[in-house]
This record gives C-alpha cells, structure tokens and sequence, in this order.
C-alpha cells in the first residue's frame, strides 16, 4: 500500500508535475493523503432530471437532457465567448463558454443527446447556464445519486479545473491498490463504543456516498476523528505541562488582600466574582504557572478581580502588570485602580507611548528596584528596557487584540520562573470555541453583573423612524444623560451607501443646538481623540458622535442611550460590544439599532438576537452559528494551532463534546500514551499538530 501522507500528488493518474504545482499553489493538496482529505463542502443530487419550462434562474443548481440547437461565436481577443442554444423538449435555454472556445466548439454538436449540469440565471432577460458540465447523455461516466461539490479557486477554473475534475482525481486515490485497506486511526474499543465506520469506508463514502445515510455517517466518523485528535492533543499537553512548569507559589493572602477587602472595597462583590477569585487563588498556591482565561461580559466587574488577584501577588512579594491594548484602556484601568491602591500604599504607575522620558526613566528606576509594585500600561510594557524586579503576575486585558508573540515577551520579563498568566476578555467566548481554541487555558467565567445594573433594552428602528429616535434621545439628553452616536465609517462611500461620519456629526449638531457634540475616530491624531473623549467622559460634552474605536475601553456611567446607524453592517458581537458602552450606571439604558426597511432575512435575524437577549454568550453562539468561526490558525487566535478539514466549530458542538469526553476517558487509562495505540496515536498528533513554537505556553 502507498504511503498516503507522503507519496507527491504528481504521481497520481491525471495529475501530472504541471497540475501537482497549481493544486499545491491553489489547494494546499500535496500528497494523496491532502486529496482524500480535501472534502465536498455540499452535495447535489444527480439522480433528478430538471425541464427548462420549470426553472426560475434562482435554483442553486440543475440538471437537463436535451441537445445544442445552435453555436455562435461573439467578441473579440479576450471577450471572445461561444453561445449555444439548448432544448430539453420543453423550451431553450442559453449556454455560454468565456474560455477553451474552440476546443469546446470542436468537442459539442447539434446531433447528440447530452446532459448539462449547472447554475441558472437570468442576463438581459434571458435564461442561461455559464460554464455548465457537459456528458453525453449516454455515457456511463454520468454522475448519478449524490455527487460531491468542491470548492474551488478563480485561479482553477480560468484554468478549466471543475469540481468533477477533483471528484475524478479522488476516484483515482480511492482506487489506486492498497487503499481499500487503510490503516485505522482509532482504537476499536473507541470505534465499537461509538459505531462508527471503518475509517477507509468513511473516506470512500464521504467523496462517493452510496445514500443519505451512509454519508451522514462518513461525516460523523470524520468529525468525530478530526475532534478527538484535537481534544486529546490539547488535553495530553495540558497534563504534561502541569507536570513540568513549575509556577511561583504564592501561599499567602495578607495585608494588602484583606485590608482592600475588608475596608476599601466600594460593593459587595458577586457570588461570581467570589467564584473566579477563589479559582485564581488556588492556582497561584498551587505551585504550578496560572495560565487562565477571564470570561466576563461587559460592566462584569473583571477589573476589580484583576486588581484583587495583583494584590495576592503584591502580597507574597511579587509584582504584577496589566497590558492593555489601548492607552485609553490602560488610562482607564489607572483611573479605576490608583484610588483604590493609595488607600492600600500601593505603588501603581502607567507607562504607554505617549509617556515623557524623565518619567520613563523613573518608572524604569523603580521598577526594577521593586518600588513600583503595579504597573499599567500597553504595548510598551513590552519594550526590552522594561525589566522587573521580579513579576509574579501578568495581566492580558482584551487579550485577543495582542498577537501571542507579544505575549510572549511579557512572559518572558521574569528569568527566574514565568509569571502566572491571567488573560481578560469582554467578548463572550462561545462554549465549543472554549473547549478548542482556547482548550490549553483554564477559564473562569463571571455570569453576573454586579447588584443594581439593569438590562439595556434594546430596539430595531428603521429611516421612518429617525424622527421619533431624536426625540427620544432628546429626552434623555433633558434628564441630564449622556448619548453615543456610532457610524460605520469616516468618510462618503457611495457604494456602500453609508451613512459618513462627517455627514452625521453635522446633522446631529443641527438637530441638538443646545448640546455639545464630540466626535472620534480612528483617523484623529491620539491627543485629538483623547481630548475629545475627554469632553465627553467629564460631561463637557453630551453627544459622542464616533465610529467603533469606543468599542473598548470607554466608561461613561453618565451616558444612557447609544444608537447605532447602519447597524446592519455590524456583527452581532460588535453590536453587542458597542451595546455594552451604556448600562453602565444604576438609570436605565437604551441601544437603538438603526437599520434598513429592506433587511434580507439572515439580517433581520441577527439585529433580532440583539432585542431579545443581553446574555453576552447567547449572542456569541448566535454570531459563531451566523458567521461560522472564524480563522482558527495562527498564532493570533490561539495557542494549539490546527486545522478543521470537515468539523465545523458552530455546528458540531455535540460532537465536540462527545470527543473531549473520549479523550479525557482515554488519557485516565494511558496517560502517557505509552501503549500500543497510544503511540501510533501521539505519532498521529505529531503528523497532524507538528509546529516548532508551542504557544499554548503563553495562553
């Protein structure tokens, strides 16, 4: 049997070195392994014979028999085409070919049965199929029940590659000798607890699917493979490094801890807030590295928690920071914590780009003598000249805006023993994303808000309604509130036919002469910006007319409506973002989606999940369900970089889980991955997950 994962896809029949060079350019496909694992993203039904009378030119797809009735040739150079004239018996239909119009015209006749498969559409008021497949209608080569569909780039089909091409090449791998009998994945214990096909069958049947049912279960057995190698990749490496990074301990909670809890805090904290506390504490005594994800939606309370577990490490003698991505959120995190730590004797200090050298300097002094306790600040905490006296916990706040590179250096700041990791996020992670992407952390979630904060309630508005949402922000603005304006864009765009800010900012000042209106965006110069959110932050200022730099990291606990233009435009988790910028005071708070009168319906849907629900996580896994997840490799999004050739992260949460289960199940019995199978698979893993930087080390 031919080694699948290593044999070059040129060798295989009707490939060739020229076709193996752009299927490895264009596909990534570079081995037969790479083929048999290059799966249909949908599959068409070849059985049902269409009637041109019946189409519409909306179908998705359909198949005719018939005949050409005519061929003409049109344009010139590059623009020349070839235009048939098809009839099935019912009535005609245009064929159209942009490229190989000669040999298409030299390949096709008048007199002969064939059968066409392809997209109907209407041009210039006529009904017509581009680039159909053409087989005779005689032929035994006819794709017939369920076929495949593969995806395909611009650059294969200018290149006259079809979806049936690939379909054929498959067919080629299933059908070279040997690989009827490919070598199992699993173990058989795992294969007969869950009845799951032969792996060789469900490759055969996942690329030709005999029925419904076999196909269902093909996709099963290899979602379920895809998940399993990923859950136990994650969870093996999650016991091997707790077995070997040792972490500072940090067994005492003391003065600094109690004091601040006992005398200087504001609120009670929440039945969560206490929950999180407890589980970083145990991980920092436990004398392993903390390496934990916070979860808490906006106006949560994840700062104070922050600010606590910095005081567990100030208390065992260690320094903390806290790493922001913006210097208004790190400004922000100083204006909330100095107070707090002065109380304390706290020694708390911000350092970003726009800080002045002779107070650089000083920073850098006391830092490194151990004066200055807490440090706050951005990409400058970063910085080879920033070194500590000894950093015991480091704080990522929205940690999805800074590459693991960069986390990274600030993990490396101490050279004794790493720093204990808390990274911070506001945007809800949905729980199958937790489980994989972010499956090497541990994650604490804060699922309350704190006493007195009431839902923002939320409403669609359309154009007609504009009139009635001044009002009522006007309204607001009376009792002495606040209100946030957000566009989509700076600047005209005709095409988009957007809303500009410029536009907005004055047509805003026209209808609320009595107020002040600021205005931000991500094109200002920072003093700029900053100035004018100042304006607004202090009350000096009663609009803030902005794009989404207010997204993150602006706190007005004044400002009680945030209306949102164009909203359709925006996804559901910046919505909700965005949303989450008022209710952040004890009156009650309003987000006024402003949208189009003619919203498809996925749109409809998505602006409707935000009327119904304020539960951050609700709205995640709506988003991820809409939008599907995401790029998932890379060091930006996550430590365990992988690859998803057929699961789907929205979709296949209960598989996700099923897997995990099994993996743990597994690694009670072999831990190590000592056993027979065990080997075969960490030499599995090593082949699928094999990379040089593990960045899973640095959350």
């Amino acid at each position: 049997m031919p080694d699948l994962r290593h044999t070059d896809i040129q060798y295989l029949h009707g490939v060739g070195p020229k076709r193996a060079e752009l299927l490895k350019k264009e596909l990534n496909v570079k081995t037969y392994y790479d083929l048999l694992y290059y799966f249909p993203f949908r599959y068409i039904d070849r059985s049902f014979i269409n009637t041109v009378k019946d189409l519409r030119g909306d179908e998705a797809s359909v198949q005719l028999r018939g005949r050409f009735l005519t061929f003409t040739t049109a344009g010139e150079g590059r623009k020349r085409r070839l235009q048939a004239l098809f009839t099935d018996g019912t009535g005609t239909i245009e064929v159209v070919w942009f490229n190989r119009v000669a040999s298409i015209q030299k390949t096709y006749n008048t007199s002969t049965q064939y059968i066409l498969y392809g997209k109907p559409s209407f041009f210039n008021n006529h009904l017509n199929i581009v680039h159909p497949e053409v087989d005779l209608a005689n032929s035994e080569n006819i794709a017939q029940g369920l076929q495949g569909v593969y995806n395909l780039t611009e650059t294969l089909r200018n290149r006259s590659f079809t979806s049936r091409n690939i379909h054929k090449l498959v067919v080629n791998v299933l059908n070279t000798p040997g690989v009827q009998n490919i070598p199992e994945t699993l173990p058989p214990e795992l294969i007969q607890r869950y009845r799951m096909m032969p792996l060789g069958e469900a490759l055969r049947n996942i690329h030709q699917p005999v029925d419904q049912q076999s196909l269902q279960r093909a996709q099963f057995r290899l979602k379920f493979e895809e998940l399993f190698f990923l859950e136990l990749n994650i969870l093996h490496y999650i016991k091997g490094s707790s077995r070997r990074l040792v972490g500072h301990k940090f067994p005492h909670v003391g003065y600094y801890f109690n004091n601040f809890y006992h005398h200087f805090l504001q609120f009670p904290l929440t039945e969560a807030q206490k929950r999180v506390i407890r589980e970083m504490r145990h991980d920092m005594g436990s004398g392993k590295q903390m390496n934990r994800l916070l979860q808490g939606d906006v106006g949560s309370g994840k700062t104070i928690v922050a600010f606590m577990t910095a005081l567990i490490a100030l208390d065992n003698g260690y320094q903390a920071c806290i790493m922001a991505p913006t210097e208004i959120l790190a400004g922000q995190h100083l204006e909330t914590i100095q107070p707090l730590a002065e109380g304390l004797g706290v020694k708390v200090a911000l350092l970003t780009g726009s800080t002045r050298k002779r107070e650089r300097t000083a920073i850098h002094d006391s830092l490194m003598s151990g004066e200055l306790q807490i440090l706050i600040g951005t990409h400058a905490l970063i910085e080879d000249t920033v070194q500590f006296h000894n950093l015991g916990l480091a704080i990522i706040d929205e940690q999805h805006r800074f590459g693991v590179a960069q986390r990274a250096r600030l993990w490396s700041k101490n050279r004794v023993a790493p720093p204990h990791v808390l990274v911070m996020t506001a945007t809800p992670i949905p729980r199958t994303l937790a489980m994989t992407v972010y499956g090497d952390l541990d994650v604490s979630v804060i699922d309350e808000l704190p006493p007195g904060r009431k839902p923002v309630t939320t409403v669609l508005r359309h154009e007609p309604d504009r009139f009635k949402m001044y009002q009522f922000v006007g309204s607001q603005l009376r009792q002495g509130r606040q209100a946030y304006i957000v566009y989509p864009l700076i600047e005209e765009n005709e095409k988009l036919d957007l809303h500009a800010l410029e536009q907005g900012y004055e047509q805003v000042r026209d209808v609320f002469p009595h107020y002040n209106v600021a205005m931000v965006h991500g094109r200002m110069k920072p003093a700029v910006k900053d100035h004018q959110m100042m304006l607004f932050a202090t009350g000096k200022a009663h609009i803030l007319v902005a794009t989404t730099v207010i997204e993150v990291g602006v706190n007005v606990p004044n400002a009680s409506v945030m209306v949102i233009e164009d909203a359709e435009r925006f996804g559901l988790s910046q919505l909700h973002q965005l949303r989450g910028r008022v209710g952040r005071g004890a009156d009650q708070s309003y987000c006024i989606l402003m949208a189009r009168s003619d919203l498809g319906r996925d749109t409809r849907h998505r602006l409707q999940v935000m009327t119904q629900t304020n539960d951050g996580f609700v709205v995640a896994e709506e988003d991820m369900k809409l939008r599907g997840p995401g790029d998932m490799e890379g060091t930006m999004q996550s430590g365990i970089a992988f690859n998803l050739h057929i699961a789907n992260l929205a979709q296949d949460g209960q598989i996700i889980q099923m897997a995990r289960n099994a993996a743990e199940d597994y690694l009670c019995v072999d831990p190590g991955m000592e056993t027979t199978w065990g080997r075969k698979m960490a030499s599995h893993i090593k082949e699928i997950f094999d990379k040089q930087t593990n960045w899973g080390l640095i959350s």
